[in-house]
């Protein structure tokens, strides 16, 4: 249990990434979505995990920028 606290203490930024980015990724297939075969907004379960990916990638990105600002 204590292995799993220190692992989601470590990747905070890159979950709310993935947790924002789903959100993200299902609001935009909501208001803009596309109804003509476009591969990803055409469908929700695919434009909210290619929402999750890119905020948690970003998010990673911003964490590791602020991890070596530290140093």
């Amino acid at each position: 249990m204590k292995q799993i606290k220190v692992l989601l203490k470590k990747h905070i930024f890159t979950l709310s990434g993935i947790g924002l980015g789903l959100l993200a990724g299902y609001l935009y297939y909501w208001q803009v979505g596309c109804v003509d075969g476009c591969t990803i907004t055409g469908d929700p379960l695919n434009s909210s995990l290619y929402g999750g990916l890119m905020g948690g990638l970003l998010l990673s990105m911003v964490d590791d920028y602020l991890k070596k600002q530290k140093k």
